[in-house]
């Protein structure tokens, strides 16, 4: 196995770890094991990257990420050159950095902190447990270092050159202090939730920790673009009694005590704040390792939430909108897959999410060099059909799941009408996903811009249910709905996805082109109705199944 340069480092401080009576060289075995099965595990930042298997299987995709996280540490620079506001602007730098490197831990480090596999084989080793628990601390801070040293580097180096040592030498300080609080503060959280709840609760929280930073990837980028326009460089910061709650204000108070010489009682309660909490906590996660660990035995268990539910609106949207029995049993089976299937949630939820801001990324577009009454007299709420733009992508993903190899069920299972499979699917991709996204985004922009665009939203809704047709005509023809692996996901039908959706932004063109007629909407949408009975009917035709 690999020597890694950080058990080399690590090297360095053996004393410490013997001096505190660890078996050091066992826990540097245990560490060296864990990080050569770490080279293999995608950071979730990579999930929508495409990769050909050998290369996944020879690359350290960690080491790659961290230069997306180098990346991300630009948008502090603006923050650290604005001024000399310590308290406002370093509030702002640890707020933003807590929340990418606890995202980050919680998204991508969770599996180390949680990891049960050994269980089976160090509990029947000779093996001090207090050794086991230190291996797992210092294998998340090894890559939390890692992490933070490349989300940090280039502002420290312009920290050096603007602001001079003394600054940067707190913000490497402080840094640790926070990265400290970070990981255990996430370790607490997990002994909280295990303490209350199943482990299939708690990788259900992870879940969506990972789409939340999905989607902030591209949020970000959009932030990061504005950030000039969204920060007035001159705002003072009040110090109120609830900054107390608010970690971010402790980490910064150092900057205003050291370098302003402000020796006010808040200040210096927060300096305090920043050392000592940090420093508790970890003496509190001591404590309640015996417990965490005991506890993490829960991730083993599976049962609990897997008990039969009946859901009441899911059967109630199937007897309304599925005419026969046979398509409401796929319509329950499509939804549950959709609610339960955490890769798929994790692979849609976050093409979701864009779907619903980016419509309202571009009325602030608007607002920067417009008035709030001229907008409500434009044509912008078309961007309404952004929402239409990842319906190829949504329905490109129905014919995917982590668990595809219980397709043969389809075989095996007295199908009469296999066409009724594939329409099920599509009313509860339509049902579940779609239509809920187009609701919170239709009621906003009405709300904003009156009820004279209920037409419009119409309109929009029908291109977007014949969009949905066309997609799984194109692109789920004959594949049975959650029978193939995600492995292949990202290597078919791109062309496809690209092609519908430009064909959805034409239908946005074209309602735009039909409002500069009178009355030409309510003549678009019923051609529209007429166009969407003829391709459902086209699409969802009885067909033989050639999987």
């Amino acid at each position: 196995m690999k020597n890694f340069l950080s058990l080399r480092i690590l090297d360095v401080f053996q004393g410490l770890f013997k001096l505190f009576g660890i078996d050091y060289r066992m826990m540097r075995k245990i560490l060296r094991l864990k990080l050569t099965m770490d080279q293999r595990r995608v950071p979730t930042i990579f999930n929508q990257s495409k990769k050909k298997k050998e290369e996944e299987e020879q690359s350290n995709h960690f080491l790659k990420s961290l230069g997306i996280y180098a990346l991300y540490g630009l948008i502090l620079i603006p923050f650290l050159v604005m001024g000399d506001n310590y308290l406002f602007q370093m509030s702002l730098v640890f707020g933003m950095s807590m929340f990418i490197l606890m995202t980050s831990m919680i998204s991508d480090f969770s599996t180390v902190l949680l990891d049960v596999r050994d269980k089976t084989i160090l509990n029947t080793k000779p093996i001090d447990k207090r050794t086991v628990s230190v291996a797992k601390v210092v294998h998340v801070s090894i890559y939390m270092i890692q992490l933070t040293g490349a989300f940090a580097l280039i502002p420290l180096i312009v920290s050096i050159a603007t602001k001079g040592i003394l600054f940067a030498l707190l913000f490497v300080i402080q840094l640790i202090f926070l990265v400290l609080f970070i990981i255990v503060l996430t370790a607490l959280i997990y002994i909280l939730i295990l303490r209350f709840f199943d482990g299939e609760r708690l990788k259900d929280i992870i879940n969506y920790v990972q789409i939340l930073l999905s989607l902030g990837v591209v949020v970000g980028y959009q932030i990061l673009a504005r950030s000039f326009e969204f920060v007035d460089f001159q705002m003072k910061m009040n110090l109120e009694w609830w900054h107390v709650f608010i970690p971010p204000v402790w980490f910064s108070a150092p900057f205003e005590l050291v370098l302003h010489n402000n020796y006010a009682n808040n200040i210096v309660f927060y300096f305090i704040l920043s050392f000592v909490i940090p420093i508790l906590s970890v003496v509190l996660y001591s404590y309640l390792v015996p417990s965490f660990e005991r506890n993490l035995e829960k991730l083993l268990y599976t049962g609990g939430e897997n008990k039969k539910k009946t859901n009441h609106i899911d059967n109630w949207l199937a007897k309304l909108i599925c005419r026969k029995k046979e398509e409401r049993v796929f319509f329950t089976f499509a939804t549950q897959m959709m609610k339960q299937e955490r890769e798929f949630k994790l692979k849609v939820y976050p093409t979701l999410g864009i779907s619903l801001v980016f419509p309202f990324i571009f009325l602030f577009n608007y607002l920067s060099t417009g008035t709030f009454s001229e907008m409500r007299e434009s044509k912008i709420y078309l961007m309404m059909y952004f929402c239409n733009l990842m319906v190829p992508s949504v329905i490109h993903m129905l014919k995917y799941s982590g668990k595809y190899k219980g397709a043969w069920i389809y075989r095996v299972t007295p199908i009469r009408q296999p066409e009724q499979i594939y329409s099920a699917t599509m009313k509860a991709f339509l049902m579940k996903l779609y239509i809920p996204v187009v609701t919170v985004v239709s009621i906003i922009f009405i709300f904003i811009f009156s009820v004279r665009i209920i037409p419009d939203v119409i309109a929009m809704l029908l291109t977007g249910l014949i969009v949905s047709t066309l997609a799984s005509k194109v692109m789920n023809n004959d594949v049975y709905p959650f029978s193939q692996s995600f492995e292949f996901s990202q290597s078919t039908n791109t062309g496809y996805i690209f092609l519908l959706m430009f064909i959805a932004g034409v239908f946005g063109g074209i309602h735009y082109l039909i409002t500069l007629v009178n009355f030409g909407v309510y003549m678009y949408i019923a051609v529209l109705i007429i166009m969407l009975w003829i391709s459902w009917k086209l699409v969802f035709k009885k067909r033989l199944i050639h999987n």
